[in-house]
């Protein structure tokens, strides 16, 4: 399996790739990676890892996005920079899938401009997955879309059922829409609607219906679909409470002597904690919806996030995301084509 890496993509890039495509591959060895990027900078840098090898091909790229440039400029000033070459290498067949911790903006722009759309899919979406109480579960869309129909939805549903097959490994994932109460009668008329259909049609995943804020950290279902800008403001505020809950535990154990007493008592049960919540065990967003696979990593992520995000890149290739997602989209476009009252609230 190869997958393409944009070397110089994120903070500390080209030598947090290199260190991640290194624990990847001890963890992977039957992977391999195509490096896009200066190739004088990645040369010595790829001597520091053996494992690397015999399994990596450096292919020079002499532009970088950076983090500030527009998507525009991506398009228009880029055409030989390690990310555009990077997602052309899933187009051309020399990679199974790409792996990026850049610029978001371009990276979705250039991916759905060099690999387009699934048939029957209308826009890309963005999904990671996170800890539960009854263990993981997967949310999109996560800020690619800002606004949604409810045809947008159901795709987002069908999408994240095959993320959480692939990368999950659940067989048959449940699947909710994130509302504002668990009643029929609640939330927008796209919500609503999308919910109807969810509820109708015969899909190879299950609809739970409605879930509520509460729902997503209790693991009520294996998939939360929302629109792109709830789900980007959840991501956040989840991120900010683990960090903030962190803080406070800090502050309380070095109160006083008997609070660092208590920290040395609790410690295993602590680095426990601090395991299960290690924000790098859960690093890579996917773009769902496109002709290939794309991942990005966060951009200040280290060695050993990104080589979760190639983790992620993996299974969704081992796991033939995009044909497990073709009979439930063709369920959808024949439901709505069968039903034109259905196509019209789908299209509200």
């Amino acid at each position: 399996m190869v997958i393409a890496l944009d070397a110089m993509g994120g903070d500390h890039a080209p030598a947090m790739v290199l260190e991640g495509a290194a624990i990847a591959r001890g963890r992977m060895p039957h992977l391999r990676f195509l490096l896009f990027g200066d190739q004088e900078r990645l040369t010595p840098l790829l001597a520091l890892h053996p494992l690397l090898r015999e399994g990596v091909e450096i292919r020079h790229a002499a532009q970088v996005i950076g983090p500030s440039d527009k998507p525009s400029q991506a398009l228009r000033r880029s055409p030989q920079s390690s990310m555009r070459l990077a997602i052309e290498a899933v187009r051309d067949g020399h990679a199974a899938g790409v792996l990026s911790a850049g610029n978001t903006g371009a990276l979705m722009a250039l991916s759905r401009f060099v690999l387009k759309m699934q048939p029957g899919v209308d826009r890309p979406a963005m999904i990671s997955y996170f800890p539960t109480a009854r263990g993981e579960s997967a949310m999109l869309d996560l800020g690619a879309n800002v606004e949604c129909d409810a045809r947008h939805l159901v795709q987002f549903a069908i999408l994240g059922a095959g993320f959480a097959r692939s990368v999950l490994g659940v067989a048959r994932p449940v699947v909710g829409l994130l509302n504002v109460g668990a009643e029929e009668l609640k939330g927008h008329d796209e919500v609503r609607a999308a919910g109807q259909i969810l509820r109708e049609a015969k899909f190879g995943f299950d609809f739970h219906g409605f879930v509520e804020g509460d729902d997503i950290g209790a693991g009520t279902v294996d998939v939360v679909v929302t629109d792109g800008f709830t789900g980007n403001a959840v991501l956040k505020a989840t991120e900010g409470t683990a960090k903030l809950i962190s803080q406070f535990l800090n502050l309380a154990f070095r109160r006083s002597w008997v609070s660092k007493l208590g920290y040395v008592l609790a410690k295993p049960a602590l680095d426990s904690l601090r395991a299960k919540l290690d924000p790098r065990q859960y690093n890579g967003a996917l773009f769902l919806g496109l002709n290939g696979v794309v991942v990005k990593s966060h951009g200040g992520t280290d060695g050993e996030g990104f080589a979760s995000a190639i983790s992620v890149a993996a299974d969704m290739v081992r796991g033939d995301f995009n044909e497990s997602i073709h009979a439930d989209l063709d369920v959808f476009d024949h439901r709505v084509a069968a039903e034109p009252q259905l196509a019209t609230k789908a299209a509200s």
